[in-house]
């Protein structure tokens, strides 16, 4: 892909106001192929399959591609309430016509499982979710959580656990860029990422490990994720998938505009790209 040929999309998370038809209709209006619907932004959540149903119809429509619903959490601790979760999501990405669920680990200060029980624990998700979503043909998408109580924080680890189960073609990456720098990572892995994430971060007294999910605005001249570095490496070594916007902070939220603050940002993006 060339650099100026970037697309965009737009998570839920840009605007958890909007009703799930709205944000696809802006997505049209914008010009945009794609949109992530979420499971966590309040009354405008996908939470059962007639909304779903409801918000495919409407991209359909539109000729919107519905990317995933947002999110299975904790994935990488399996029991009969994921599996049951994990099934009814899988069945509410179909009825959007979604192409997959991304996957989000425990964040969990206390929780004190040895790295092998955590590797355990990972790949008997993916074993369980490979044929969970394999029902209805869905892509699962492993987003590795950068804080540092996560209990998966690098790509490095989940392509390890991928490739160990032979699971490449049902499980792709999440590559955020806010849990990128959060996690330190430098590895990337564009053959293996099926979407990616961007937000930014500006408090110039914050460090990197203390980031927190309020702290993600949009891309702007002041961002300290180095996202045009990261997304430049991405394309340079193969990426064609979307760039989703993900910003969780509320002044992002609450602003009057949105659409222009995003135009504003994907232009700033693609500018540096070029």
């Amino acid at each position: 892909m060339a650099q100026h040929d970037i697309k965009f999309a737009l998570n839920h998370m840009v605007c958890p106001r909007w009703t799930p038809q709205q944000l696809i209709e802006i997505a049209a209006e914008m010009g945009l192929g794609a949109v992530e619907l979420r499971n966590d932004v309040g009354e405008n959540s996908i939470l059962d399959l007639a909304t779903a149903r409801a918000a495919g119809q409407r991209a359909r429509e539109l000729g919107i591609e519905v990317l995933s619903i947002n999110a299975l959490y904790p994935f990488n601790i399996w029991n009969a309430e994921r599996a049951a979760k994990a099934q009814e999501l899988a069945q509410m990405v179909d009825a959007a016509g979604g192409c997959g669920l991304v996957l989000c680990p425990l964040v969990d200060a206390d929780h004190t499982a040895s790295d092998e029980e955590k590797r355990a624990g990972l790949e008997q998700a993916l074993t369980e979710l490979d044929v969970i979503l394999g029902r209805y043909d869905l892509q699962g998408f492993v987003e590795p959580l950068g804080f540092p109580i996560s209990s998966l924080r690098t790509k490095a680890e989940a392509v390890s656990a991928v490739e160990a189960l032979g699971l490449e073609r049902r499980f792709g990456l999440v590559h955020d860029t806010f849990h990128h720098q959060g996690a330190g990572e430098t590895a990337f892995f564009a053959e293996r990422t099926g979407l990616v994430h961007i937000s930014g971060m500006e408090d110039p007294e914050l460090v990197f490990e203390d980031m927190l999910d309020p702290h993600r605005l949009l891309v702007g001249e002041r961002d300290r994720l180095d996202n045009v570095g990261q997304l430049r490496r991405l394309l340079k070594d193969g990426y064609e998938g979307y760039v989703s916007f993900e910003p969780f902070a509320e002044e992002v939220h609450a602003l009057e505009d949105p659409v222009a603050a995003l135009r504003a940002s994907m232009d700033f993006v693609s500018k540096r790209l070029a």
